[in-house]
């Protein structure tokens, strides 16, 4: 059996978790470059967490900016069983403002400025991702919100746009017609990289806005996410914490197998794969290479 660890990918205000021990931050090289910041390891009632700051501490990163791949890499090199991602996003339901937490199960990726596999020439694979997420893991943070009496909406289609601008009234009317719930622009490559890299995935997605197209509410503005964030943060910190002190000593297996995704995803020969390729993915793949 794996040692179950979770990872957090979020904001640096999650670090400060009531209870939160044996701190240590650690730079992880990573054969994919620099991950967006060093990452801050802790132990929560025995339970060691690892968390990155996905845009960097202060938020140096946009959202195109960040190495996807070294982040999830690096995560995979310290261990990290389960990822879960914290992420500021905008609502495109009415019944869904400001404040919700949405546990979301579908992504639509309309990025298009990013490196969005670890795989390509001289080692190809494709990996199943019709279900994005991992249910288990997804269970595990609604129980934790159940018992913290944290509401939160599990389901919905989160739209993954490029950024850093937000959206026209155009494209934010299109993206709700194609019924989706919400839109961010950092949960894409990411849950990708998690899938290749074996690791299972959540997101939480915090509602600080309605986009654009909600006619009794003005345009998106970084003063007003930011301060929706920061009446988020309690419960957001609160959640984690206590995702992380229920997570079982060992890894329990994905019930759709995203802890085993590469076992038929390679489809270069073994003796076509170019051996440079093959040792970048010493840690995402070393399991089946």
């Amino acid at each position: 059996m794996t040692k179950a660890k979770l990872g957090i990918i979020g904001g640096s205000g999650l670090y400060d978790l009531p209870g939160l021990t044996n701190t240590r931050s650690e730079h992880i090289s990573t054969p994919w470059g620099e991950p967006s910041d060093r990452l801050f390891f802790g132990e929560i009632d025995g339970r060691e967490l690892v968390f990155l700051p996905r845009h960097g501490r202060g938020h140096r990163l946009s959202p195109t900016d960040i190495n996807y791949r070294a982040n999830i890499d690096a995560l995979k090199r310290s261990g990290v069983t389960d990822v879960l991602s914290v992420s500021a996003c905008g609502s495109f339901r009415e019944d869904l403002g400001p404040g919700a937490f949405v546990l979301v199960d579908q992504f639509i990726d309309r990025t298009f400025a990013r490196h969005k596999s670890f795989f390509g020439a001289g080692c190809v694979a494709h990996v199943a991702f019709a279900n994005p997420v991992s249910p288990g893991l997804v269970d595990r943070v609604a129980a934790a919100a159940e018992a913290e009496a944290i509401p939160v909406h599990r389901g919905g289609t989160y739209l993954v746009m490029e950024g850093p601008q937000f959206s026209t009234l155009a494209e934010s009317n299109l993206y709700r017609s194609w019924g989706c719930d919400v839109i961010g622009m950092t949960n894409m490559p990411e849950a990708k990289l998690a899938r290749e890299a074996e690791l299972c995935y959540a997101t939480i997605a915090m509602v600080t806005d309605y986009d654009c197209w909600h006619p009794d509410h003005g345009d998106v503005d970084v003063p007003s996410i930011l301060r929706t964030l920061s009446d988020n943060a309690d419960r957001a910190r609160q959640l984690v914490r206590r995702v992380a002190a229920d997570m079982p000593e060992e890894h329990e297996a994905c019930p759709l197998g995203s802890d085993r995704a590469l076992d038929t995803a390679i489809i270069t020969a073994p003796d076509a794969r170019d051996p440079v390729v093959v040792a970048k993915l010493d840690a995402v793949a070393g399991r089946v290479l």
